[in-house]
């Protein structure tokens, strides 16, 4: 079994397949119609187009997709990828997972996922330009985008500036449109972002992650202790997501002991500084050769090294039936989408590893551009009615305190207590809240369901039932 299993990576992969695999072994634990779930199983839309773009007097055709994989709810929500490894099979897996981690997280948006064949390593700003304003062109012509209809982000490769274009664009096309902003999520903040959002994803990692440890039960079976300080973290991957993830795992007090990124994968047994390599990062532009550090392989090499907690934080397909048996991490956080195959978790889990499923721990993205969709409905920045009353109100309890207790308080603690909520305070706060609620759910799912013994089971089983409910609920069938 193990040697098919393999033969069957080995051929061109399928990362929609392993989404169905998932899909199929969750849903047999659901008692809804088993017509309404291959209804929820399969991608509703795939648009995929073809547009030249003319640069330095050339003209170069482009391949992109945008895929629409449920409506059950509205809008669609899901970013766009620019990568010269964009495919079909890839933007559609990537869209049902998007279907679930809304489900999970109970934010209201159907799954959707885009893609652009394009390196933007290799793109001038300018052509970078031209191309994302094309693409959304594309998507106006389709109905492909809007506010209401269907919502893009960021994604590996692309970031606010990009999400600016995409809001101009559709602007251009619906001058009189009041909610024209909402149609992208991941803009600047001048552009009617929002504070937080650069960040979300890899604190979402880390507050999902810091949650499963929580639990004295679960770390004693991983012969670990609960909580997050003292404990050795690996990351797979210094983009964004890693980045932030690793930040906050080094400021709460884990120590990371080994990172990685294109050009390889360095080690230090005294702990890595995030924020130190990062800067040594854009100097050089790669990871390797980082002071006190130690080049221990390819990028690959930092799954494999001990570990307490594993974040892979780059792409789909990284832990298979070739490497896992060499992972040594005794809790795996997906904060990548899809790091994991169907075998290589198989082995996994096999070997007493804890894996906290992408479709949940990577969901803090599209939770805070939730955030920001609703931030541009209601057109008022979040803090703005309430952050002077809060600290007005703060200021009196304080002084009240003070006068019945005869003691004073430092001007430092009378400044943190006071101080109300900024914008990036409730968005942190929110955040937070979803990404604990969301593993109690997942968790207590699995301990009362018999037969689901993994929380990625669990997670999907928990988002397919909220999504046939709704699909039941709303009476959409005719």
């Amino acid at each position: 079994m193990a040697v098919v299993e393999k033969l069957e990576e080995k051929r061109e992969h399928s990362f929609f397949d392993d989404v169905l695999k998932y899909f199929d072994n969750a849903a047999k634990f659901l008692d809804h119609d088993p017509q309404l779930l291959e209804q929820i199983k399969y991608c509703n839309s795939v648009y995929r187009m073809r547009f030249p773009v003319k640069c330095d007097g050339e003209i170069e055709v482009i391949e992109a997709y945008r895929v629409e994989h449920s409506h059950h709810k509205l809008p669609t929500k899901g970013g766009i990828r620019f990568s010269i490894h964009v495919n079909q099979d890839e933007v559609m897996a990537l869209a049902a997972l998007m279907t679930y981690k809304c489900a999970i997280v109970d934010v209201p948006f159907g799954g959707a996922k885009g893609g652009i064949k394009v390196s933007p390593r290799t793109c001038t700003p300018e052509k970078l330009e031209k191309i994302t304003r094309r693409y959304t062109t594309e998507l106006i012509k389709k109905n492909f985008i809007g506010p209401g209809i269907d919502v893009p982000a960021p994604d590996y490769g692309s970031g606010p500036q990009e999400m600016a274009w995409v809001a101009d664009t559709y602007s251009t096309f619906y001058p009189n449109e009041l909610n024209a902003v909402a149609c992208v999520t991941g803009k600047p903040v001048a552009q009617g972002g929002i504070a937080g959002r650069t960040e979300a994803t890899g604190l979402g990692v880390f507050y999902g992650v810091r949650q499963a440890c929580s639990y004295k039960e679960d770390m004693d079976k991983l012969g670990m202790t609960t909580g997050i300080e003292g404990k050795t973290v690996a990351v797979q991957g210094m983009g964004n997501v890693g980045y932030w993830a690793a930040k906050f795992f080094h400021d709460a007090g884990a120590k990371v002991v080994a990172i990685s990124e294109w050009d390889g994968s360095i080690y230090n047994t005294d702990g890595i500084d995030p924020e130190a390599l990062l800067a040594y990062k854009k100097e050089k532009n790669a990871v390797v050769g980082f002071p006190g550090s130690t080049h221990i392989g390819g990028p690959g090499a930092a799954l494999e090294v001990e570990c307490d907690i594993l974040i892979p934080a780059a792409l789909e397909n990284q832990i298979n039936g070739d490497n896992a048996a060499n992972v040594k991490a005794k809790l795996i956080g997906e904060a990548a989408n899809g790091p994991i195959t169907p075998a290589g978790e198989q082995i996994l889990l096999g070997n007493g590893i804890m894996i906290i499923p992408d479709i949940f721990l990577n969901a803090g993205g599209v939770t805070v551009s939730y955030f920001e969709w609703l931030k541009n409905l209601s057109h008022v920045r979040f803090g703005r009615m309430e952050k002077r009353y809060s600290a007005n109100m703060n200021h009196n309890i304080v002084q009240a305190i003070q006068e019945a207790s005869g003691k004073t308080i430092t001007a430092a603690q009378i400044a943190m207590i006071e101080r109300g909520p900024d914008e990036r305070d409730l968005v942190y706060s929110g955040l937070e809240e979803t990404m604990i609620n969301a593993y109690t759910a997942i968790r207590n799912r699995m301990m009362n369901t018999e037969g689901i013994n993994d929380l990625r089971t669990a997670a999907f089983a928990e988002a397919i039932s909220k999504v046939a409910v709704s699909y039941e609920n709303l009476g959409i069938f005719p």
